[in-house]
């Protein structure tokens, strides 16, 4: 159970049923032309995975000292884990992660794709051990590299396929998971930020600059209402756009995604205590999962 919660088995599923949706859900739902087998699918997936619960494990390890002011109850490393198991399952899920992106870029024709898994390997030990202490661009970094779970399926599975004939339709699909990408990283965004004013104490002590500690917790917030807010009229701009027609698409827009955003900016707005800024966080992980689950839908309306 220590290793699940190290690895953070909860966020892994969420970031695989994300992936099987854009897949499945979207480009198989509409019979594009894909690249990927179910077997290379699902080594893309696993090696996703693998590079993500290794940047989990280097991010406790390096955050003890934080952890035990911030979270004390949720520390794993030194107290349920060993520091050298740790670091060795570490070792152990990077390598097979990179390992099975080789592999995978050699079975597709497309080599140099390859890189990708050393760069978001190599991004994550660097946020764990010294970008972290980079104000704002840490939430960056982490942020688009939630994004890129999402990107690399349609890295892999749809711009291998493109031909002359299919070139419109590729770029409108990919175009789709662009959409979403952008989606999944303000979000991150702005949950990462809040985050931050959360373990403001822990931050301060571990000698970690983050936007909070610079400009304080009231005008973090601030800047996080203004992003939720810049987020909604993304939002409502792309329902306008694509989706106008649909009532299908604008019901559960409208009630599962917009509604709770304008709550949430309601709720940041007034929040004050350490509290309120963990149900903000664990609120905004809701509304990434509606968001994503709206992919869902789009087999019933543009069929």
């Amino acid at each position: 159970m220590a290793y699940l919660k190290l690895i953070r088995v909860q966020n892994l599923i969420l970031i695989l049923i994300i992936q099987v949706i854009i897949k499945y859900a979207l480009f198989h739902a509409f019979e594009i032309d894909t690249t990927l087998t179910t077997l290379q699918f699902s080594m893309l997936a696993l090696a996703t995975l693998s590079i993500a619960a290794a940047g989990y494990i280097i991010n406790d390890i390096q955050d003890v000292d934080i952890d035990r002011i911030n979270k004390p109850e949720k520390v794993i490393v030194g107290k349920k884990i060993t520091e050298k198991n740790a670091y060795t399952l570490f070792i152990v899920l990077n390598c097979m992660g990179v390992v099975l992106g080789f592999f995978l870029s050699n079975s597709i024709g497309k080599p140099g794709f390859f890189a990708l898994f050393i760069i978001i390997s190599a991004l994550l030990y660097l946020y764990a051990t010294y970008l972290k202490s980079v104000m704002v661009l840490s939430n960056i970094i982490i942020s688009a590299l939630v994004a890129m779970t999402l990107i690399v399926v349609g890295l892999f599975d749809l711009l291998p396929a493109i031909t002359e004939e299919n070139q419109s339709t590729q770029s409108t699909f990919f175009s789709i998971v662009m959409d979403y990408a952008l989606f999944a990283f303000i979000l991150n965004l702005i949950r990462e930020m809040v985050k931050d004013v959360q373990d403001v104490d822990g931050d301060k002590n571990g000698g970690i600059t983050t936007l909070p500690i610079v400009i304080g917790r009231k005008r973090t917030i601030y800047i996080v209402f203004a992003l939720a807010v810049l987020l909604l009229f993304g939002i409502v701009y792309y329902m306008y756009s694509y989706l106008y027609y649909k009532q299908i698409a604008i019901i559960y827009f409208l009630f599962l995604i917009v509604a709770p955003l304008i709550y949430f900016c309601v709720r940041s707005w007034s929040a004050t205590t350490k509290k309120d800024y963990r149900f903000l966080s664990q609120f905004l992980k809701i509304i990434m999962i509606l968001g994503m689950g709206s992919l869902l839908i789009y087999q019933f309306i543009l069929i």
